[in-house]
């Protein structure tokens, strides 16, 4: 089930669900596998459309949705600094991403790298007055974007936060 719009918002909707169809064929012959099949499909489609639609709100700003992770956690972090490794730990990545991420924002001049005052083998990224500035521009556009959801209600944003943590929690993702 392929799609080569994949990341694109605004693609024209199908013919036909592909992954309803997906879903009646499993049915056929794998019943007992046929919802999970279609949830965990319904779940990466759904990734695709999201990713895209964030992305396409942060794009004004030169950021894409990573970037903007890295920028509002250490928006958020009470003295603007966090270790590199804290960071990679706080948005589950790997630490070659967060160099990756934290090199392109340092170009920018949203963030600088220093050393710890307290340890020197640490390394600490600190967010700059004009990244705090980026960060909370980008988070206006993401809230008038509805964080790409905007057909559903917060009780419904809410449900799937909690079925999906379910799913987190029975692959080890974090505790119950």
């Amino acid at each position: 089930m392929s799609d080569p719009v994949k990341n694109e918002p605004h693609a024209p909707p199908a013919p036909l669900d592909p992954i309803a169809e997906a879903h009646r064929q499993w049915s056929a012959r794998w019943p007992e596998h046929a919802d999970r099949m279609a949830a965990v499909t319904s779940v990466m489609r759904a990734q695709q459309l999201l990713l895209g639609l964030v992305e396409a709100a942060l794009k004004p700003f030169g950021l894409t949705f990573a970037a903007y992770e890295a920028l509002r956690l250490l928006a958020f972090a009470r003295t603007g600094t966090l270790p590199m490794g804290k960071v990679g730990a706080r948005l589950m990545v790997h630490p070659a991403s967060v160099t990756n991420v934290i090199g392109r924002l340092e170009r920018r001049g949203l963030v600088e790298r220093r050393p710890s005052p307290d340890d020197r083998r640490v390394v600490l990224a600190a967010i700059t007055p004009a990244g705090r500035e980026l960060a909370e521009e980008a988070t206006a556009a993401l809230h008038d974007a509805d964080f790409g959801l905007p057909g559903l209600d917060s009780g419904q944003a809410a449900a799937i936060t909690a079925a999906l943590r379910a799913v987190r929690v029975a692959a080890g993702d974090v505790p119950s």
